[in-house]
């Protein structure tokens, strides 16, 4: 009976290590994030993030990224601005409320990481590549978007004064 008991007990040593190894992987969105988009006109935020984050430097295999944004959250400091975005002839919020990425693969680079994965706006996805960094819980981001690759908004009239391109900084603390 002593020769099983000891094998189990290793077993269940082992199950139990890899079970809290993976829940440690798992963080949740703290307060206190930051969502920038900027360009020459417009700028502003959006303010309500939410979604699951699985990350750990040392297994980046089992990393993953998979959050969302509301559109109706966008926020350019004017009234008039915000009721144009949420627009049909922009992002259309009430047809394509959430902004998703989801990862497929996280790697490891010279300036910290990336995740490779899909951006989903407007009811357009494309492989899409973030780069990141992750200190003191939390992570950091800064990278362009081109808005016409979504279809969001047109390059013609009143809209040829927005430029195509918009740039995201993001800063994202969070805890387990």
């Amino acid at each position: 009976m002593k020769k099983l008991v000891l094998p189990f007990l290793i077993a269940l040593t082992l199950l139990l290590s890899g079970f809290s190894a993976f829940y440690s992987l798992q963080w949740k969105i703290a307060d206190g994030y930051v969502i920038q988009f900027s360009s020459s006109n417009p700028s502003g935020e959006f303010t309500a993030l939410k979604g699951d984050i699985l990350f750990d430097a040392a297994d980046l295999a089992h990393s993953k990224f998979d959050v969302s944004v509301e559109v109706n959250s966008i926020n350019t400091g004017n009234g008039l601005k915000n009721k144009h975005a949420k627009g049909a002839n922009w992002f259309d919020a009430d047809k394509y409320p959430t902004i998703t990425y989801q990862s497929n693969e996280i790697s490891a680079t010279a300036a910290g990481y990336e995740a490779m994965g899909i951006l989903e706006m407007h009811g357009i996805k494309k492989d899409f590549t973030i780069p990141f960094t992750f200190a003191d819980n939390t992570f950091k981001s800064s990278f362009d978007v081109d808005r016409m690759d979504f279809k969001i908004g047109t390059t013609q009239g009143m809209s040829a004064n927005v430029p195509t391109i918009m740039h995201l900084d993001l800063a994202v603390p969070v805890s387990q």
